[in-house]
């Protein structure tokens, strides 16, 4: 399946959605953004589908917005613009189904953002991040602010959208904006090999693992821990619990139909 510069490929329940432009370095523009949107839409509603893995053609991964056209904007467009993308980011961090980033190279700008809206980022040793915004006086427009700052905390978010510095991705995983390094040719077996070790447990309960990760960090403690005993009650409601539950007593592999 493909759309636009956006190709999916779908093997076993697990999504390779790769974003492929790569005479542009994958750069976003509103047409890009259009194609991304519509492969997450289509891909949430397939129940089959388990986890995703977002990548990039080529030598990035995604490296930001496509400077060409935004140089063009008027405020009232760069806001529809900015807004279309935090749209599109939106619906892949609140995706169903967990999606990993494959960082490939490149992630700049729109293409950090891209990766922030994802729930786990691994990447390759050449992989470089950042938010260059203010060397060309803008800032993050797609999420960078909000996002960068939650998951690295006000300080190291600060630093780098202050200086604009592009960081290596040893630098990148001591920062905690990756989760993990690997060779460039092993990128994509670990992507898979995370992928499969997802797809293999209770597809309700990973998804509702997200949902309370991605509430708590938005609400206070308290409120959070009422959420978290809410879903976990909501488990036992379905047949995956109770296959779970049986196949570790009968010490044999559980096999989870995702009800």
């Amino acid at each position: 399946m493909s759309s636009g510069k956006i190709h999916v490929a779908i093997l076993e329940g697990i999504a390779k959605v790769t974003v492929d432009r790569p005479e542009a370095l994958n750069a976003l523009s509103a047409e890009m953004l259009d194609a991304l949107e519509e492969a997450f839409s289509t891909l949430g509603q397939d129940p089959s589908i388990r986890a995703v893995i977002l990548t990039g053609a080529g030598k990035a991964f995604v490296a930001g917005g496509d400077i060409k056209v935004m140089a063009g904007f008027d405020p009232d467009q760069a806001r529809a613009f900015a807004l279309h993308g935090q749209q599109v980011f939106k619906m892949i961090a609140e995706f169903p189904r967990p999606v990993i980033a494959a960082i490939n190279g490149f992630a700049l700008g729109g293409g950090c953002e891209l990766a922030l809206a994802c729930d786990l980022r691994i990447a390759s040793e050449t992989a470089r991040a950042g938010q260059p915004e203010v060397g060309l006086g803008v800032i993050p427009g797609f999420g960078g602010t909000q996002r960068l700052a939650r998951l690295l905390g006000r300080s190291a978010a600060k630093y780098l959208l202050f200086t604009g510095e592009i960081v290596a991705a040893d630098r990148a995983l001591q920062l905690g904006l990756f989760d993990e390094v690997v060779a460039p040719e092993n990128l994509m077996n670990r992507c898979l090999e995370i992928a499969k070790a997802i797809a293999s447990k209770a597809p309700v309960a990973v998804a509702l693992c997200k949902q309370a990760v991605d509430l708590g960090g938005e609400t206070t403690l308290a409120k959070g821990l009422n959420y978290e005993a809410d879903l976990f009650a909501r488990t036992f409601a379905t047949a995956d619990r109770k296959e779970g539950m049986e196949a570790f007593i009968e010490k044999r592999t559980a096999f989870f139909t995702g009800s």
